[in-house]
């Protein structure tokens, strides 16, 4: 049987090759939180991790090989869903992550950054793909949890009703320079929750 081809860095090293990893990636986040996609460079990236620069070129070969990684990494580390007891209680916690995450002084621009690279560049399009399935397998349980205590009815989509959760967020920190207050999160909150419960995401 012929193996599934890997994405460049995706497999977890340990030791030496784990703490080289971590470097790496902590630089590229930074000068893509600060410059963009556009100007990421493995050369600077190597020298910003006292990373040799053979070594990055051979592990990551590219730009996108090494924002592939990152997504990996970033997908891997993120927090586990919630259980709060209630539908709305879990997508509030699933909401306040996100808006944490798009509001931080160093994840938020590193977030736009990704987002505008995947609009010109098919495998970083193809790594955040893959880091927002990871995460929403991760907070599906919540969706299902609330189907079984009766909150939702049989059939509804959990990813339908976890987007409608975030889409509100991210059009928000995109297209507005107003903040990301505690209205636009507890609307979409509510908005989510009250689609969901009158069956607008049973499939």
């Amino acid at each position: 049987m012929e193996r599934e081809p890997t994405i460049p860095g995706s497999i977890r090293p340990g030791g030496r090759t784990a703490r080289i990893r971590d470097a790496v990636l902590r630089a590229a986040g930074d000068l893509l939180a600060e410059r963009g996609f556009a100007h990421l460079d493995l050369s600077e990236v190597a020298a910003r991790a006292e990373v040799g620069k053979t070594t990055v070129y051979r592990r990551w070969r590219t730009p996108a090989g090494l924002v592939a990684d990152l997504l990996v990494d970033m997908a891997e580390t993120s927090l586990p869903h919630s259980d709060t007891g209630s539908l709305r209680g879990d997508l509030r916690a699933n909401a306040d992550l996100v808006a944490n995450t798009l509001t931080d002084s160093r994840q938020g621009p590193l977030f736009r950054a990704l987002i505008a690279a995947a609009t010109t560049d098919d495998a970083t399009a193809t790594a955040l793909h893959a880091f927002y399935d990871t995460r929403l397998a991760e907070w599906s349980p919540c969706i299902e949890s609330a189907r079984a205590r009766g909150e939702v009815p049989p059939g509804t989509n959990p990813r339908a009703v976890l987007s409608a959760v975030s889409a509100p967020l991210y059009y928000r920190i995109l297209t507005s320079s107003a903040p990301l207050d505690e209205n636009t999160i507890s609307a979409a909150v509510e908005s989510a929750v009250i689609a969901a419960q009158t069956g607008v995401f049973v499939i």
